[in-house]
């Protein structure tokens, strides 16, 4: 657009300011059946206990505040805002720059969903879970803040193993020992990459589901955005979109306790992972040569015979 914003970001930046989604919840969970993208040599040892994390970012503040705001009032129809030009002393010619509040609500309420977060998942599994802190602390004043909420939070959780990491040490991390990261939670613009980065783990983006959540509100969306150039080929993933709506189900069966959208979101888990472990559809990017119709379907099928075993 003119003023440098993406075209079409006002719908979801919109959606994510105006109704207050403030966590943005990214699984990452390698299936059996599936490779990771690092290097291929490790194929045969890293199966899904090694990879099975849940990244949390923060989705309201931080270097897409400005840019949030931008998108909730065009998308109401109100005077989009000017990007803001300055000058700072020392620098020469023209300098642009991007505040990057973090305040302590926004923190608060993020932080303490990933610690709830943590806690049903050791319900589910009986492992005791570790929850991550990361951020830039040693140098970015809001990460402090951050991190100073991130312990007084850890705190009412003694249960949990709470840790800390530097974004930069993290990137390494993640992609050197994911075993080591249950539940991670960092703020906006550091969660954007970092789980960009994480999808390799799971074979990629075309595998990446995520949910936004607010305390009145939620949607459900794959990580990844458009892809013009593969426009009615029936070539691309779908798995991200299938997948988030399983995410759609669990969060609406834990929000409503609703037991039958429970059931359904375990349900079409197994038909994804069956369909993966045993070497079911795939797509170009898995190493397969199905299309994106013929894998939906495939997984929509083995959905509906487990749902139909389950309720007979």
């Amino acid at each position: 657009m003119p003023n440098g914003d993406n075209a079409g970001a006002q719908c979801i930046l919109g959606l994510r300011s105006g109704l207050d989604l403030y966590a943005n919840v990214r699984p990452v969970k390698l299936y059996h059946g599936v490779q990771h993208k690092v290097h291929g040599i490790f194929s045969d040892i890293w199966e899904s206990d090694l990879v099975d994390m849940v990244l949390i970012r923060e989705n309201t503040e931080g270097l897409y505040h400005s840019l949030l705001r931008r998108s909730a009032q065009a998308a109401v129809g109100s005077k989009d805002e000017p990007i803001t030009i300055e000058k700072f002393p020392g620098l020469e010619g023209e300098v642009a720059w991007d505040p990057r509040p973090i305040s302590r609500n926004g923190s608060e309420r993020v932080i303490r969903f990933g610690f709830e977060i943590a806690a049903r998942r050791e319900n589910k599994s009986g492992t005791r879970q570790n929850v991550t802190c990361v951020d830039k602390s040693n140098v970015l004043r809001g990460c402090r803040l951050f991190r100073q909420i991130f312990d007084e939070i850890s705190d009412e959780y003694p249960g949990t193993n709470a840790n800390h990491a530097f974004i930069d040490a993290f990137t390494m991390w993640l992609v050197r020992d994911p075993e080591d990261f249950d539940v991670v939670v960092l703020p906006n613009m550091f969660g954007d990459i970092a789980t960009d980065l994480a999808s390799v783990l799971q074979g990629g983006l075309g595998m990446a589901a995520s949910a936004n959540i607010g305390d009145n509100h939620m949607l459900f969306e794959p990580v990844h955005g458009s892809a013009p150039k593969y426009a009615g080929q029936d070539k691309v993933n779908p798995i991200a979109a299938i997948s988030s709506v399983q995410l759609m189900l669990d969060n609406l069966g834990v929000r409503h306790d609703d037991g039958d959208a429970t059931i359904g979101g375990e349900i079409l888990e197994a038909a994804l992972a069956s369909d993966l472990s045993e070497g079911g559809a795939s797509n170009y990017d898995l190493g397969g040569e199905d299309g994106t119709t013929v894998v939906g379907i495939a997984i929509s099928e083995r959905f509906e015979t487990l749902l139909k075993e389950h309720y007979a």
